[in-house]
């Protein structure tokens, strides 16, 4: 089978392949229809200890920066030079800014790269809100929460640690995508043809599968798009306990994954249940407020309203 890599899976998404080949179409065979869903949260889990702020409003502490390389679309490809990393000043990508009054941290720019907490976290809630910022002309509003995060700083694409993304994408928020080629998580999936390949939608009571970024489908969109209209704030809360993980926007479960693991040198599959949280740099200025993780023993159901 052809080897794929987040780098091709990228192009499909841009529209660098508009029609499916054999591969593609045989990867989504027997996805079911995505019909709408909506869909609630229950049983809210109880904090199983205190809550902690990972931001003291007024400098970047217990955070540490990273930067790509000086032009992101050397990003995907083979590269013989070193990634900026903190070699220049990061201020200019992440630092502390003041919106509507209130300190947030800025996130984004001319490089892409990550903000990585200096703690690692499991069986927890994450809580935050964020808000775009200006973009330049042509620029797409993407960034991203990846929790699990761990290895060396770069370690993918020489701009980001390996782990499991929280999509923040203007219209696709929620959705997940697995951050180095041999993360996996099992999540349930319908077939939406009216957005990119491979055309797959979080659904309850769906079709099975393994995700992957080691092929073309290396993503599932969000149940449906509960982001707020741009220039006003979104909440995001993430829960996991084990490596089981349940992404909400404003309120609204988007995503349910299970069985989130990594795969050793054997190709056995290890099971991730901490790490550290990354707030992506891909570009759009995105500000990030009242970051909280409190710890959880329970994960919340999602249910189906109609």
């Amino acid at each position: 089978m052809r080897s794929w890599t987040l780098a091709a899976a990228l192009l499909l998404a841009t529209g660098a392949a508009a029609q499916m080949n054999p591969e593609q179409a045989a990867i989504v065979a027997g996805d079911p229809p995505a019909r709408p869903q909506h869909l609630r949260l229950a049983d809210l889990p109880r904090p199983a200890g205190p809550s902690r702020s990972l931001f003291n409003g007024r400098d970047l502490a217990g955070w540490e920066p990273w930067l790509g390389y000086s032009d992101p679309s050397m990003t995907f490809r083979p590269q013989s030079v070193a990634p900026l990393g903190t070699s220049i000043d990061t201020s200019e990508i992440f630092g502390v800014a003041s919106v509507d009054g209130a300190p947030a941290i800025r996130a984004g720019g001319r490089y892409w790269g990550s903000l990585a907490s200096a703690a690692e976290f499991a069986d927890f809630h994450l809580s935050l809100d964020y808000k775009w910022g200006p973009v330049r002309e042509g620029e797409v509003r993407n960034n991203g929460v990846v929790y699990f995060s761990h290895g060396r700083p770069g370690g993918v694409f020489g701009t980001w640690m390996t782990g499991m993304e929280f999509q923040l994408q203007h219209g696709s928020n929620g959705m997940a995508i697995p951050i180095g080629n041999q993360i996996r998580a099992r999540v349930t999936v319908g077939q939406d043809r009216s957005i990119i390949y491979p055309h797959r939608r979080f659904r309850l009571g769906g079709r099975d599968i393994d995700l992957a970024n080691g092929n073309p489908a290396y993503s599932v969109e969000a149940a449906n798009d509960a982001e707020r209209p741009v220039g006003e704030w979104n909440h995001l809360d993430l829960y996991v306990v084990g490596n089981r993980a349940v992404h909400v926007v404003n309120g609204v479960p988007v995503m349910e994954l299970r069985d989130i693991g990594e795969l050793d040198a054997g190709g056995r599959r290890v099971p991730l249940t901490r790490g550290r949280i990354q707030l992506q740099s891909e570009g759009a200025v995105t500000f990030f407020r009242n970051i909280r993780v409190e710890p959880i023993r329970a994960l919340p159901r999602i249910v189906v309203v109609r």
